[in-house]
């Protein structure tokens, strides 16, 4: 057990900042840093790190706490091993007094499998490098592939002997148990499951080993060249990556990871000096190991063998990441090459140089082959077309997706009208596609409630479910359990950033939204009139329509801040209090231009937009009902005080801010009152006072709001 001053010590040490940044990509934003939350699936950064208060927060799913619970709850570790973790990783020597056997008996079964598999990995290495049989035959061949010793035991090499239950005597030996070793797939009918084969280690990302897989060496022989433990309680093959934990820090830095298909190509990648290499172990990519990856890196290089099979892996693999929003390039090897034969052939410089030479984007990679593979073959040539824009129409972001159509016009030899139709029906027909898959989803869960209360056997999915872009976001935690006293939005905690009443821009960053926006006949008949409106989305609807005519125009001329920079950013903190999902979405695209471009967009750009929706709510905001006509000007010698409503865009926007961020403060002080009351009810004190203390807050913003709009305010 671990005493409480180096529990204190390790609490004292740890930064958020680095503990998170071993698992996260983080970017820093003002006093904040931003990353993809790695507790849910989403596109935009939502996930939030405060140095200053040493905690972490995801304002998406509502995931938050401090280093040890950011550990406990992403690798599933007691509160003792993640305390240890980060001892490990600050070098702090821990006081520890003895642990009984009850504790040991105690601990969550979960920690027993991995002690299970951490001495399987160890008796694997003792197979390897200390009897007769392991030097002869595992690791000849491992020095055969020019295989290094600190490599070896970097990746957990070792070997299965001929024997068949050496492991299996071994282990419960040394006091572990049988029902263990099967649950993990080491053991089946009281014999080794691995036997007379070279072993190769599958880490989790924190380097705990959660599973193995053996190559057979014998030639000729009626049995799978290579064998992999089942899935059990800490191994799920569609989130890991083999290799990721060695090359996360290679990856992180280098921006780019590279995918290869083997365990051997991975380590001898590796031991060249390319360290940003996993390996999807000869199966499809999956939509979790595709999350995986985006935490660590937008850009993944494919590298595949240069036969047949390899060129159809690439294509099978790619639309989870696209779907993930990540940019693929793939390197096909020359044919009969593996990513560590042709690199022995060629010599580390040279393969390198060969990698940055042939690196291609995936999109017109595929394109060009099937067109190339179809010929003058009509029908071919218009299922390689229909192919390419299936997986064209997988590309998320639309100025990207705008990017490739312009290119794929001249390719495909389509107008681009024709090719934004197709690519429209293709984005379609996914998202029924996807529609369907939720509704089948959500039957099944309703026969296993079913069976559930008849006793009977529940319906089992076909495998481990995953999510994917058609599952629902998980459900926004109770504000009252928040680790940031119970604040939805980072601005209203500490009130520096941004401040409302002096129109500071804000940091933080716009919510993580949904990708398939409600489609209903009187949505897309209208942008406007015959919209149903509720709540604040009449507000929502000014700042589109402020967006759409006035964002390109100059908001500050010192900073060259655009209109729609300054308004993007100053709601973005306010997003997941949006009542109308377009006006929201519209919002979250104006932001990603913005960030990239440094100014608003045009008019234009929305008329021309690739969502409809879009094109539709610039043909309505665009009209102009009422106009001041020069006549007045000359004929009656009008001077106006100020500048006309349709040039004085940046006071207009001031004003519109403040008047939007006064109704949602205005919701929120509604919504707070309610919960005092229910803790009062309750008679939770402490809540009670987080919550008056919370309103005494929102009331200070209301009133520096009011200030700036010259009205009076009035509080309880």
């Amino acid at each position: 057990m671990i005493t409480d001053e180096s529990i204190q010590l390790v609490k004292d040490t740890a930064r958020v900042e680095d503990v998170v940044g071993d698992y996260v990509n983080l970017k820093r934003r003002g006093q904040n840093m931003l990353g993809l939350c790695p507790f849910h699936n989403e596109k935009t950064p939502s996930f939030n790190v405060n140095p200053a208060r040493n905690i972490y927060k995801c304002f998406g799913c509502g995931e938050g706490g401090d280093p040890i619970k950011f550990l406990m709850t992403l690798e599933q570790l007691s509160y003792p091993d993640a305390i240890r973790k980060i001892a490990a990783r600050y070098n702090i020597k821990l006081e520890e007094k003895e642990v009984s056997q009850e504790v040991r008996e105690e601990r969550q079964e979960k920690e027993a499998l991995i002690l299970v598999n951490e001495f399987a990995q160890q008796w694997f290495a003792d197979q390897l490098y200390n009897t007769d049989e392991g030097k002869s035959i595992a690791l000849s061949y491992f020095k055969s592939r020019g295989f290094r010793r600190e490599v070896m035991d970097k990746f957990g090499l070792g070997y299965a002997p001929n024997a068949r239950n050496g492991l299996l005597k071994a282990a419960v030996a040394a006091g572990y148990k049988e029902e263990q070793l099967d649950k993990l797939g080491l053991t089946r009918n009281k014999k080794d499951f691995f036997w007379d084969r070279v072993m190769f280690t599958i880490h989790n990302l924190s380097g705990k080993p959660i599973a193995f897989a053996g190559r057979i060496l014998k030639k000729d022989v009626k049995a799978p060249k290579y064998v992999n433990s089942p899935e059990s309680e800490i191994y799920y093959k569609s989130e890991v990556l083999y290799g990721l934990h060695q090359a996360r820090q290679s990856v992180r830095k280098l921006d780019n990871v590279y995918m290869v298909e083997g365990y051997t190509d991975v380590i001898s990648l590796h031991q060249n000096g390319i360290e940003n290499v996993v390996a999807t172990s000869g199966t499809s990519l999956t939509p979790g190991q595709a999350r995986l990856v985006k935490r660590q890196t937008e850009n993944v290089t494919l590298l595949y063998d240069g036969d047949k099979a390899g060129i159809k892996a690439a294509l099978r693999g790619v639309d989870v990441l696209l779907l993930e929003g990540l940019n693929v390039r793939v390197v096909i090897l020359p044919d009969g090459e593996d990513p560590d034969s042709y690199m022995q052939q060629v010599g580390t410089t040279a393969f390198q140089e060969f990698l940055e030479k042939k690196r291609r984007d995936f999109l017109f990679f595929k394109a060009d082959l099937l067109l190339e593979e179809a010929g003058d073959d009509v029908a071919a040539r218009s299922d390689a077309i229909r192919s390419s824009i299936a997986t064209l129409a997988l590309v998320e972001d639309p100025l990207k997706r705008a990017g490739y159509l312009q290119q794929f016009t001249g390719r495909l030899g389509l107008e681009e009208s024709l090719l934004v139709n197709l690519v429209n029906q293709a984005i379609a027909d996914r998202r029924v596609q996807a529609q369907k898959e939720m509704e089948r989803e959500e039957r099944r869960r309703e026969r296993n409630a079913r069976a559930e209360r008849q006793q009977l056997p529940p319906v089992r999915p076909q495998r481990p479910p995953t999510p994917t872009e058609s599952t629902p976001p998980p459900p926004k935690a109770d504000p009252t359990d928040d680790e940031w006293a119970g604040l939805q939005e980072p601005s209203w905690d500490g009130m520096e950033e941004p401040s409302w009443g002096g129109m500071d821009v804000a940091e933080m960053p716009p919510p993580d939204l949904p990708d398939v926006l409600p489609e209903r006949e009187e949505d897309t008949a209208s942008a406007g009139g015959d919209l149903l409106m509720s709540g604040h989305s009449y507000l929502e609807r000014d700042l589109a329509k402020l967006l759409i005519n006035h964002g390109s125009k100059i908001y500050e001329k010192e900073k060259n801040q655009s209109i729609a920079a300054f308004l993007t950013a100053n709601v973005a903190d306010v997003l997941n209090d949006f009542d109308n999902d377009r006006f929201k979405k519209l919002v979250v695209l104006v932001t990603d231009y913005v960030g990239q471009h440094k100014n608003g967009p045009a008019p234009e750009w929305y008329l021309n937009h690739p969502e409809e929706y879009v094109r539709i709510l610039a043909q309505e905001f665009m009209k102009t009902a009422h106009t001041l006509s020069p006549n007045w000007k000359d004929k009656y010698g009008l001077r106006l005080s100020q500048k006309p409503p349709e040039e004085n865009h940046k006071l207009a926007a001031e004003i519109f801010l403040r008047i939007l961020r006064m109704a949602k403060v205005d919701r929120k002080l509604r919504e707070n009152t309610r919960k005092i009351a229910d803790f009062q009810r309750q008679g939770d004190e402490a809540n009670i006072i987080r919550h008056i203390r919370l309103q005494d807050k929102l009331n200070q913003i209301k009133k520096e709001l009011a200030a700036g709009l010259g009205t009076v305010v009035i509080t309880k």
